[in-house]
């Protein structure tokens, strides 16, 4: 068999540019878009990976918030209860002091009430008690006991200290009006006499005299001078007495019965 080594050889070229353009315009264009096909799908793998990463981390940072939400919701509420227990021990105890409060006023306007009441019980049982011991003794009242008073206060007179009678002395000799004598029932001339010698005894002079009757008095002789006056009566020593009743502490400085009262008269 006879070669032909110009065709040998030319197909031998041809091949040779043949696999030169085929690896220059064909495979070296599709092994670069292979690569860059390799690389992009490695880039979003990458991104993806790095994408799934972050969603990670958000869910979990949002499972974190979640749980530090519920958790100071929890000590919220619990602040919050705390509160209101607080708030509502404070008002009851408030409640509570105030219903005592209130109920010791009302104790204590009761038992005023009650005072008052019973002061004003026994107030009125006084007056009562004094009012009829008044009209007792205004009804019992006769000339003999008239003679027993005029005696009792002439004694009386004479035996008063030099500080008790100077105040009536000094009273007559600044004005020597007449002394003015008054007494429940008209003295018999020998009861104006006995007190005549007293006055009369007490001033160291005898002056001239006025007397009248007095239904208020009550067993009683009323003398007085320029606005000074000495007393006794029964009536004086019931007022006196009365008011020592009355007084807060129930005791008041008041002279015994029969003493001779001596005031000023406005």
């Amino acid at each position: 068999m006879h070669i032909n080594w110009f065709t040998v050889i030319a197909q031998a070229l041809n091949f040779i540019l043949l696999v030169w353009l085929m690896k220059r315009f064909l495979y070296t264009p599709i092994l670069d878009a292979i690569d860059q096909r390799e690389q992009k799908i490695k880039a979003e793998l990458s991104e993806a990976n790095a994408q799934k990463a972050d969603a990670q981390k958000e869910k979990d940072a949002f499972q974190q918030k979640n749980k530090d939400f519920d958790q100071q919701k929890k000590a919220l509420m619990d602040m919050a209860v705390d509160q209101v227990q607080t708030e509502r021990r404070t008002l009851l105890e408030a409640a509570r002091q105030e219903a005592e409060g209130l109920q010791v006023k009302q104790q204590k306007l009761m038992k005023e009430a009650q005072h008052n009441l019973q002061n004003d019980i026994a107030g009125k049982a006084r007056q009562a008690v004094f009012s009829i011991t008044k009209k007792a003794l205004a009804n019992l009242a006769s000339v003999g006991l008239e003679d027993q008073t005029v005696a009792v206060f002439t004694e009386r007179l004479h035996h008063l200290s030099p500080v008790e009678k100077q105040p009536f002395i000094d009273a007559f000799q600044s004005d020597k009006k007449p002394i003015e004598v008054q007494s429940a029932f008209e003295l018999t001339v020998k009861q104006q006499a006995a007190i005549k010698t007293a006055v009369t005894n007490l001033l160291g002079l005898e002056p001239d005299f006025v007397f009248k009757t007095n239904a208020d008095l009550i067993s009683g002789i009323d003398l007085q001078s320029n606005g000074f006056k000495l007393a006794w009566s029964v009536s004086d020593y019931l007022t006196a007495l009365e008011k020592s009743s009355s007084s807060p502490n129930g005791t008041t400085k008041s002279k015994e019965k029969g003493e001779t009262i001596q005031h000023a008269v406005n």
